[in-house]
């Protein structure tokens, strides 16, 4: 099929492909501004944003503010012209200080999930960015466009549509997670996408849709568009780029992955995730990181109750202490054989 520019409101992208979010310290400014170089929507994540920054242990969510704008910043000169955007989980401790911090430095483009971003569009409200709403069921997507609908008189400018394959914190229950099938769950993609052209008709509007989760050639694109998506969005197949920010030893964790080592995990939140297994995630260290000073990154979690912290975890993959951290991915990290650079990536999904 033919690849047609993603329009986002008043913004054109002209790959449909936006990078997704993957934190801590997976997607930041190279990552993001790189993608967005090459035509594509570039995404930073915002969790715990400022790891590295100075102090970052005594004020986090201080840090993390001030680093996104730094992060901002950074992708827009190298993205040039290019569309940069953050994702933002609702779930992050003082959300809307995230989402005020990321219109301020003037981003293009919020996405969120890890919840339903009821508000969202007050927060973004008389500036030009645009908004988006990651659902993952019929239900969540009839549930947010109806609200936003009626509080804030708002339909989102996008809608990510991420499925059970993506990686990370997942937006499903175990039960959902066995019985959404590929077959099934692209009914629910078809059911979600018509929920929103609803909506875009009622307002004689275009609301773009796109698809997250298990997708890594220009085959899973084009059958992603069959369905009726305008673009998708890809997280892991950029994992494995010489621009992603994360640590080489993070990278190399997927280069030695196989199918088997990929599986579904609980975090200390409580939520299923997809990692890659070792044997921190087989034999967790009593108390990793909850001794130590909490890092204020999830509303949920209760430092009294998890068995180690998820910030800390991440850290250290991100930094390259894989032996001892939680190695989110996505179902196809194990077909990574080898590093690339982004504009290769782009120029094979595009051909």
């Amino acid at each position: 099929m033919e690849l047609k520019p993603l329009k986002i409101g008043d913004l054109t992208a002209r790959i449909p492909i936006i990078q997704g979010g993957m934190g801590v310290g997976v997607s930041l400014s190279r990552l993001a501004g790189n993608v967005a170089a090459c035509g594509g929507v570039g995404i930073i994540s915002t969790a715990q944003i400022g790891y590295r920054e100075e102090g970052f242990e005594s004020n986090p969510i201080e840090s993390n503010l001030r680093a996104i704008a730094n992060e901002i910043k950074k992708a827009r000169q190298i993205a040039k012209d290019g569309i940069v955007g953050v994702n933002i989980m609702v779930a992050t401790k003082r959300y809307a200080e995230y989402v005020k911090a990321a219109v301020k430095s003037g981003v293009d483009l919020i996405i969120s999930g890890a919840g339903l971003p009821t508000m969202l569009p007050e927060l973004v409200k008389d500036s030009k960015t645009k908004i988006a709403p990651i659902v993952s069921t019929i239900k969540s997507a009839s549930v947010i466009l109806k609200m936003w609908e009626r509080k804030s008189g708002r339909l989102p400018d996008l809608v990510v549509i991420e499925g059970p394959r993506a990686g990370g914190h997942l937006g499903f229950s175990l039960d959902q997670l066995e019985n959404f099938t590929p077959e099934v769950y692209e009914e629910e993609i078809k059911g979600i996408i018509g929920v929103v052209k609803g909506y875009a008709k009622k307002y004689e509007t275009h609301i773009p849709v796109v698809v997250a989760g298990g997708i890594y050639t220009r085959a899973d694109i084009d059958h992603a568009l069959k369905l009726g998506a305008d673009g998708v969005q890809m997280g892991t197949r950029f994992v494995t780029t010489f621009e992603c920010d994360a640590s080489d030893e993070y990278k190399q964790t997927y280069l030695n992955a196989s199918k088997e080592d990929i599986a579904i995990v609980k975090s200390p939140v409580g939520m299923p995730g997809r990692a890659i297994i070792n044997d921190f995630m087989e034999h967790p260290k009593p108390g990793i990181g909850i001794n130590g000073k909490c890092l204020k990154c999830l509303e949920r979690c209760n430092p009294a109750t998890i068995p180690y912290c998820i910030t800390r975890a991440l850290i250290n993959a991100a930094k390259g202490n894989t032996e001892d951290a939680l190695l989110f991915c996505g179902d196809n990290a194990y077909r990574a054989d080898k590093l690339e650079h982004v504009k290769d990536i782009m120029d094979e999904l595009t051909k």
